[in-house]
């Protein structure tokens, strides 16, 4: 098929790993960058503009859109696909000329920070909406949704791979991710009992206080490749969930193990049917757990390093891909 794709297109960006899944299964696909509207940069008109009327700039929406009705009047699409094209004109997308119009969500829908009054609107107007969260099936379809599939989440094997750690330091426990309300004063709790053996990186943290006065090594983001190389640099890598999204997996949970990390996650339903725990990952639902797991990690490395093995072979093993989920957006489709 042809796929107008719309989504963010930067390096380590998910939509860009799912625009090259439906381009490995075989489909033609033409995509358009909405960074611009989503994510203007820090300072520029747009992100002023954002702040000040917390809504986007009407005429960045308007370029991308510009964008969107040139390319697809020659391209002639069978399918417009959305990821996360919220803050976009749900009327102009809608409006494409193509057979099916398909939205994608890797977020909580029913979380107000992952919607905008103009998506709710015609969010029952969408063909097909996907869903990471496999609790957002029945209540989309509730709210009106045409029809729902739900997808768990993925990894790119073009960044989330074995690869070598660009210094001689190891850490004995790491956390990238996003600086969170639900998750800041575990973090740092965590930094002040293992110092200089942890390592915490993401947007936001370097942005705080009390983090930055343990002896943990506390850096900014890290995108495509080199969050495999971070990985490799952890012997217990933590997986935490975001409770605003009512996360019971995260993209975290393919992307650790399949880049050779020791997956240490929260004890969930889905993490349980993914990984064994004890042999493939070490799952956790408190703070005594958590410590006895990093204890072992400490005192037998190798059986932490057989369990990472056995984990990266479950998960690289399994249909996990993007291209894995491009495939079953597709037969949804039918």
């Amino acid at each position: 098929m042809k796929i107008l794709y719309i989504g963010d297109d930067w390096v380590g960006s998910n939509a860009r790993s799912l625009a090259n899944g439906f381009r490995q299964a075989g489909h033609e696909v033409v995509m358009i960058d909405s960074t611009s509207v989503t994510l203007p940069n820090r300072l520029s008109p747009p992100w002023i503009y954002s702040k000040i009327k917390h809504r986007r700039a009407s005429w960045s929406v308007d370029a991308v859109h510009t964008r969107i009705d040139d390319i697809a009047a020659e391209f002639r699409p069978d399918i417009v696909f959305g990821f996360k094209a919220i803050h976009l004109n749900q009327q102009r997308l809608l409006d494409v000329p193509a057979r099916l119009h398909v939205h994608y969500s890797p977020d909580d829908v029913f979380n107000q920070c992952n919607t905008t009054p103009g998506y709710l609107e015609f969010e029952g107007e969408w063909d097909l909406i996907v869903t990471t969260k496999r609790y957002n099936a029945p209540e989309l379809l509730e709210r009106g949704a045409r029809a729902v599939k739900f997808v768990m989440s993925a990894y790119d094997p073009a960044w989330h791979h074995l690869a070598a750690r660009r210094g001689a330091r190891r850490y004995l426990i790491g956390f990238i991710g996003a600086c969170r309300p639900d998750r800041r004063d575990h973090v740092v709790a965590l930094a002040r009992h293992y110092g200089a053996a942890m390592l915490v990186r993401g947007p936001g943290w370097r942005r705080v206080p009390e983090l930055q006065s343990t002896p943990a090594r506390v850096g900014g983001p890290v995108y495509g490749e080199d969050f495999s190389s971070e990985i490799s640099s952890v012997t217990a890598n933590l997986v935490l969930l975001n409770s605003a999204n009512r996360d019971t997996h995260t993209c975290r949970t393919f992307e650790v193990p399949a880049s050779g990390g020791l997956f240490v996650g929260e004890r969930t339903a889905e993490h349980a049917d993914l990984l064994a725990d004890g042999t493939e990952c070490a799952l956790f639902s408190n703070q005594d757990e958590l410590r006895a797991i990093v204890d072992m990690c400490e005192k037998w490395p190798d059986r932490a390093h057989r369990i990472a093995e056995s984990g990266y072979r479950r998960i690289v093993g399994g249909s996990h891909r993007y291209v894995d989920r491009a495939r079953e957006i597709v037969d949804a489709i039918g």
